[in-house]
């Protein structure tokens, strides 16, 4: 097998509607996400590397090697391997995108020391195996053995499409380790699955690096094993690990969050390259459900804080959002796959959505801090936590430097580092940009022919993308250009060619014609702020509004209203439309207080109908991604309606 694209990409499927571009044809030159992926860069990966050593994490894999006592000195939870290989595909992203000497050689340092510790017939993991730990594969449930391999591949992957030929060696050790997952758990070896999916789509992948079959099939056979309660019952359920249906057969995502997302994405990859439209047709299916009836406004994922999991349909409590940062992650990771195969615009509406409101919102402004969780209702003020220990829960109340238990930093940083893979396509007949970002995109057809273009915007706070077409010749041959008109603008889009306007609607919008150098299409999208109203079936948020302006969900936070204790006091006023004063999207409320019983239920309905004490005429509201980056605050995304 061999991949039709040799882009510098994450996801690099043999076939599909659309086919990615990488970082060598996109670039990101200003802007929103050009400040996040700077941040990331200069930021977030030392404070990551900082972090991983300080735990002891990295030097996990120096006792392995044979630098000390692994049973008795080991460090970490059990998949604290993975955050080191996380760290590994971020370092690798971030180097194929600015050719950063110093994180080369950081990059080969830890790579040299992951090596050290792997065994001769290519096992590597620090929590098994060794004298005086449990024997390798004895806790398929919980041991995340399979898994920890998934983000080493995944690492090498990063590494061998960004640095080819590279002289680290990272990744002969990836096929190392995948050849010992394959000779173990192949068709004749243990009729056993992770209890935690991730190692689908990093098998196909290095099929894709490698054009090795053994890795796709092995991929296959962990897909088509799951759902056969072939891991132990637990009290959450085999739906915890997504090992109660088979995977053609479940009909909506359910479970473990960033289980499911990941499982699904690999159930993807699997089909697409094996030309299964029956997978492909089951997974579409569950994402479509999910994102209908178990999605956020946010686009976060996750309702129940006891399992990290999915609720059930139309439960999304506001204050119990669970929503992990990675769930976030996971979900991008599988909507882009379906973008690919089917050319969905709805999939890269919800990328974008759980770009600019989950992704972006873990982060510190400073990047050396980030959530865990991403409730959407926080009603007690946060405390600072511990600035030099790692956060020990899950949801912290305000963005911590470490966890016990940190995946999403980690998660975060390698998809902020190759985020310009998300932006942009191409097919046989032209380019579609799906994200919007100041930079460029650059293309060589199979034909030789160059497709170039420049981005100008400054969106999100402003809704005119404007696209140039770049080149030094004309070329009197026509392609197409597709831009995404998103599902929130559903009502005063336009689209602006060689001086004439027309609206859009929705959905895609192409022009195909024989382009010239300088000639420019202008999409504007209206970025008025609005009300959103959920679903009547959403108990948790009946009598509610949310306000978005373009992509971006705002919140009302407490520091922006002086003199209310907290924001479960104000009632918003829907009689008018929210509005952009001085800069800022601001909602006009009302502050209420409730009287105080001593039984809190009454048979007067005027009881239970707090008067209202104080108008406030232009209440700002924050970004969601940007709050709790003032101090302990009160927010909710979703404001009760005043009567």
């Amino acid at each position: 097998m061999k991949a039709t694209a040799p882009a510098a990409a994450p996801v690099l499927p043999v076939r599909g509607r659309l086919r990615p571009l990488g970082l060598g044809d996109v670039r990101i030159t200003g802007g929103f996400w050009a400040g996040r992926q700077s941040v990331n860069a200069d930021a977030s990966l030392a404070h990551i590397e900082h972090w991983l050593e300080r735990e002891g994490w990295i030097r996990n894999f120096d006792l392995a090697a044979g630098a000390g006592d692994l049973a008795a000195e080991r460090r970490g939870r059990e998949f604290s391997d993975s955050e080191v290989y996380k760290y590994l595909e971020a370092l690798a992203w971030e180097i194929g995108r600015s050719d950063d000497e110093q994180l080369e050689s950081r990059f080969r340092a830890v790579v040299a020391r992951v090596a050290a510790a792997q065994e001769v017939d290519g096992y590597l993991n620090t929590r098994f195996g060794r004298p005086g730990q449990a024997p390798r594969w004895s806790d398929l449930e919980w041991g995340h053995e399979i898994y920890c391999v998934g983000h080493l591949l995944h690492a090498a992957v990063a590494r061998a499409r960004t640095r080819p030929g590279a002289d680290d060696g990272l990744l002969e050790l990836a096929r190392r380790a995948a050849d010992n997952i394959c000779d173990t758990f192949g068709p004749d070896g243990i009729e056993g699955i992770c209890g935690h999916p991730g190692i689908e789509t990093a098998l196909v992948e290095l099929a894709r690096v490698t054009e090795n079959h053994r890795y796709l099939a092995q991929a296959a056979l962990f897909v088509d094993r799951r759902g056969h309660g072939l891991l132990s019952d637990v009290e959450y359920g085999r739906e915890y690990y997504q090992d109660d249906t088979p995977v053609r057969q479940a009909t909506v995502l359910r479970g473990h969050a960033v289980r499911a997302n990941y499982l699904a994405a690999g159930a993807v990859d699997v089909a697409v390259e094996l030309k299964d439209a029956g997978l492909l047709d089951a997974v579409r299916a569950q994402w479509t459900n999910a994102v209908a009836r178990r999605t956020y406004v946010t686009g976060g994922q996750g309702a129940r804080h006891q399992d990290e999991a999915f609720g059930g349909d139309w439960v999304l409590p506001p204050d119990r959002a669970y929503s992990e940062t990675c769930a976030g992650v996971g979900s991008v990771m599988l909507a882009w796959r379906l973008l690919l195969a089917d050319g969905d615009p709805r999939c890269a509406d919800l990328i974008e959505r759980t770009l600019f409101n989950v992704v972006s919102t873990s982060p510190a402004t400073d990047g050396r801090g980030f959530f865990y969780t991403n409730t959407l209702h926080r009603r007690e003020l946060g405390t600072q936590p511990d600035a030099d220990r790692p956060s020990p829960r899950a949801a912290a109340s305000l963005r911590a430097p470490w966890f016990e238990v940190s995946c999403c930093p980690t998660n975060i940083a390698r998809t902020l580092a190759s985020l310009t893979a998300y932006l942009a396509t191409a097919d046989d007949d032209g380019l579609q940009l799906h994200q919007y970002a100041p930079g460029t995109v650059r293309h060589r057809r199979a034909d030789g022919r160059q497709l170039c273009v420049t981005i100008a915007t400054d969106y999100p706070r402003d809704g005119e993308i404007r696209v140039r077409i770049d080149g030094d010749d004309d070329d009197d041959q026509p392609w197409a250009l597709s831009l995404r008109v998103p599902g929130w603008a559903a009502e005063g889009a336009t689209l602006t060619v060689d001086g004439e306007t027309r609206q859009v609607t929705p959905g895609v919008v192409t022009e195909r014609r024989a382009w010239r150098p300088g000639d420019e299409v202008v999409l504007c999208l209206p970025m008025a702020p609005r009300f959103t109203y959920p679903d009547p079936r959403i108990d948790g948020v009946r009598g509610c509004v949310a306000v978005e302006r373009g992509p971006v969900v705002f919140a009302l936070e407490s520091v922006d209203v002086p003199g209310v204790e907290t924001v479960d006091e104000l009632r918003v006023d829907t009689s008018e439309p929210p509005r952009l004063t001085d800069g800022r999207v601001t909602v006009r409320c009302h502050r209420v207080h409730p009287q105080d019983h001593t039984w809190p239920y009454r048979t007067d309905p005027a009881e239970c109908t707090p008067a209202p004490d104080a108008e406030f005429d232009a209440v700002p509201l924050v970004a969601y991604h940007a709050w709790a980056n003032r101090g302990p605050s009160t927010m909710r995304v979703w404001i009760p309606r005043h009567a």
